[in-house]
């Protein structure tokens, strides 16, 4: 059993993963608590809006409509994989869905159960996100909005010591759902399934330099200490080669590549602990918007720009 995060805790907990996070009116206090509970929470819903655009989607999401009234869930995902939170709450975007299904996410157990039922509340019971898509299994998933999705979904189990498993979509929890649904990256590309997501939220769970999980799942504890080692990231960013899957010279490497994603400088695809040619020509926009120039901006990591990134983005450097 969770109780809610505080909202605070909520949007750190996302933007401590490196997703960038936009807040949207009294987005804390904008909610459905006065029609029915909020909590306890058992784990994180994945919707599509079947709508385009980054504004009306919010708006919409954030207002509903005559038969459904706002907000319809805590964080619009868009295109970019920015979260716009526009409500904290109970919210109309769980609806009714299967009580074997909520079990198994409670136990973390999968296979899910068929979702084959409509008896049990999940907008108490789930925090939800809307990630912008038309839903017509034609619109395509940028790879930044589906990273966005798996690394909100993760900042949220890492903060209650969920795993994984107690991420679902729409469509595994409430008959008749199809969401979410679409190509990956572009049309015709691979299907985004949720199958898809859980692996990608496992492995940020599971990445040694991540905050630590909570001791107490309603209470999170504060994130370990990022640390760099100045030395083995030089060694890295000489030696790491370009293409990602082989083995990475060091892992806090990535530590370094979160930073540069969330400074607008490195697509979050890039961002898996390989300091290649593409994170090198990140790091040298970096050195260029420090000051630095010609051969000074090279893009292999010295002491004073790497304590200006770690100033700015919450880690320590070490010699």
């Amino acid at each position: 059993m969770a109780s809610p995060l505080s909202a605070t805790a909520f949007r750190d907990a996302i933007k401590r993963e490196g997703v960038s996070v936009v807040k949207v009116g009294s987005w804390r206090t904008h909610n459905r608590n006065h029609k029915g509970a909020w909590g306890p929470l058992r784990g994180v819903m994945i919707h599509h809006t079947v709508t385009t655009g980054t504004a009306h989607s919010v708006a919409l999401c954030r207002d509903g409509h005559s038969t459904l009234p706002g907000p319809l869930c805590h964080g619009v995902i868009d295109k970019t994989g920015t979260v716009h939170l526009v409500g904290y709450g109970r919210a109309n975007h769980a609806g009714s869905g299967d009580d074997d299904v909520l079990d198994a996410v409670i136990a973390e157990r999968s296979p899910l159960p068929a979702d084959n039922e409509a008896n049990t509340d999940g907008n108490s019971a789930f925090y939800g996100f809307e990630a912008i898509n038309l839903g017509d299994n034609v619109d395509p998933w940028p790879e930044d909005q589906v990273e966005g999705i798996a690394r909100a979904a993760a900042g949220i189990c890492r903060a209650h010591g969920w795993g994984a498993e107690s991420v679902i979509g729409h469509s595994e929890w409430q008959p008749g759902k199809i969401d979410p649904r679409g190509p990956i990256g572009k049309k015709g590309g691979p299907a985004l399934t949720m199958d898809k997501i859980r692996a990608r939220v496992a492995h940020l769970l599971d990445d040694d330099t991540a905050p630590s999980k909570p001791s107490t799942p309603s209470q999170p504890s504060k994130p370990a200490a990022k640390v760099v080692d100045l030395s083995q990231l030089i060694t890295a960013a000489r030696r790491d080669p370009a293409k990602s899957g082989t083995p990475v010279a060091y892992a806090g490497a990535r530590i370094v590549e979160d930073a540069l994603a969330a400074e607008g400088l490195l697509a979050r695809k890039y961002v898996d602990g390989h300091f290649g040619s593409t994170t090198v020509a990140a790091y040298r926009k970096w050195q260029q918007r420090c000051g630095y120039s010609g051969a000074a901006a090279d893009g292999i990591p010295g002491r004073a720009s790497l304590d200006a990134l770690a100033r700015k983005r919450g880690f320590t450097v070490t010699a």
